[in-house]
């Protein structure tokens, strides 16, 4: 693989709501759309060996007006799904800060340690994500893009990088932003090149939790 370009799919109702998403399959919102056409104007002209995508809606839609660009294939792969949430799926923020603040605090301060019944934690996420990725790496010689959601992106790229926890609140990546990550060699293993570009997006929203 040259480089692996990761990338936030674009707003969704979730983001604009501010719920927590998981994988309740919320769709893309009109800047959402308009983002994702942004991100596939950016990177046209860049060949890719594969598009891979999350299942969820929100994720396939920003891949495939991508792709409209782009000309690729896409893979849809479960390896970069959402974090299972559980109960939080699709609630709005405050509730949750409301009726669960003692899971509220540790989701601000150290997610990692988060581990409430019928959620996936952020070590599972990594774990698959990872796998697939290091899969990946000796598949394609070329480029290869994923678009995926912030909390697969945040453990993937801890995973990659070596980055020890507490790592989530450390790193931000907006809606439609990508980063850029190349593998260098055994010994060296990956590099960060770029991180977070949003610079060819007319707005987003940012989320600081």
């Amino acid at each position: 693989m040259k480089l692996l370009y990761l990338l936030r799919h674009g707003e969704s109702e979730g983001n604009r709501d501010n719920k927590f998403r998981g994988r309740a399959d919320f769709d893309l919102t009109d800047n959402g759309r308009k983002q994702a056409e942004q991100a596939g104007r950016f990177l046209k002209g860049i060949p890719f060996d594969a598009i891979f995508s999350s299942p969820l809606k929100r994720a396939q839609d920003t891949a495939l007006i991508i792709n409209t660009f782009l000309k690729s294939k896409i893979i849809v792969d479960h390896s970069f799904n959402n974090i299972r949430l559980g109960s939080w799926e699709g609630k709005p923020k405050d509730f949750v800060r409301e009726h669960f603040p003692a899971q509220w605090s540790l989701w601000i301060k150290n997610p990692e340690r988060l581990n409430v019944e019928g959620m996936e934690t952020l070590d599972e996420v990594m774990e698959r994500s990872l796998k697939k990725v290091n899969e990946m790496r000796e598949s394609y010689s070329g480029n290869v893009l994923v678009v995926t959601h912030r909390a697969v992106l945040k453990p993937l790229m801890a995973g990659l990088l070596g980055i020890e926890k507490p790592y989530f609140w450390k790193v931000h990546i907006d809606t439609a932003a990508i980063s850029i990550i190349e593998w260098m060699d055994s010994e060296r293993g990956w590099m960060l090149k770029n991180l977070n570009v949003n610079h060819y997006l007319d707005s987003y929203i940012e989320e600081r939790y």
